[in-house]
């Protein structure tokens, strides 16, 4: 039995909960949506998935993204909520050794994009948000760290997690990136009417940086676009409300299931071949400018 889940906060934070309850032993499996839909992620009879979209190996799953809802019963838990965290702590409570009601207070918050706006400006001062923030580099390199802050949290106190060397690194290194990423928003995003385009295609590597800031710094949008060159053959786009100027409509994860991916109604992506890069774009930003729901 191992657990499977994508390499972001509310994915960690769900392997904790699930080895903890489960007794599952490490390592964790970790995938990304688009391998789960385009069936290649190694899953195993007996796996217990969460966070990823449905396969019909595993013997549990848990999640909470719209477009990921179930057509037939599964064993686990589907639901829409603020984070599929939030679901397995509400189904596992009474069998969990710790008492991690904070830390899923906190990811609700974080992957419900629920922050202030001191929050997104100054995330050093919030040890969670900036925490969940060195989790943005999906390079399978980075997996001895995730699995490492999955350890941190299962067993230490948050202040004693944020004073581990490796986390003191990274948040250090998060703060220094952050600075240059609000340079490569502002060079490379335009406004199209109410829509804030990030274009980091011509960017080798594609920046990093606080997925929030781009709503601070172009505050008449209500919804974001970035797109990126991830590799030689793949793209992505990543759709996501502003939290600041909330106006849109449209669902992302039901518009993105259209374009070989999905999310919530509130934000999403997608990865797809290069190639439909100019056709996608075109018409996702499109059906945004509509703000039309759909």
């Amino acid at each position: 039995m191992r657990v499977v889940t994508r390499p972001d906060f509310d994915g960690v934070v769900c392997a904790v909960l699930l080895m903890d309850a489960l007794h599952i032993d490490p390592p964790v499996l970790w995938v990304q949506p688009s391998d789960m839909q385009h069936r290649r992620a190694d899953i195993q009879n007996g796996d217990v998935i969460a966070n990823l979209p449905f396969h019909e190996k595993c013997s549990l799953w848990f999640d909470h993204h719209y477009s990921n809802q179930p057509e037939i019963p599964v064993d686990g838990v589907f639901k829409i909520a603020p984070s599929a965290a939030g679901i397995i702590y509400e189904h596992y409570r009474k069998r969990l050794d710790r008492d991690y009601t904070e830390l899923i207070r906190q990811t609700d918050r974080i992957d419900s994009a629920d922050l202030t706006l001191d929050e997104i400006l100054h995330p050093e001062s919030h040890p969670y948000v900036l925490l969940s923030m060195t989790i943005t580099n999906h390079d399978p390199s980075e997996e001895r760290y995730w699995d490492h802050l999955v350890s941190l949290l299962r067993t230490r106190s948050l202040a004693r997690v944020m004073d581990d060397p490796e986390v003191k690194r990274r948040c250090r290194r998060v703060v220094e990136t952050n600075l240059d990423y609000e340079k490569a928003l502002r060079a490379n995003t335009s406004l199209i009417g109410h829509v804030s385009l990030t274009d980091f295609r011509d960017l080798d590597p594609a920046p990093n940086g606080n997925r929030f800031l781009v709503y601070s710094l172009f505050p008449d949008c209500t919804v974001n676009v970035k797109i990126v060159f991830e590799d030689e053959n793949l793209a992505s786009i990543k759709v996501g409300h502003s939290i600041l100027n909330r106006g849109c409509e449209v669902n992302v994860g039901k518009m993105l299931s259209s374009f070989e991916g999905g999310g919530h109604p509130g934000a999403g992506a997608c990865r797809f071949s290069r190639e439909k890069a100019p056709d996608y774009l075109k018409r996702i930003v499109q059906i945004l400018q509509k703000n039309v729901p759909v």
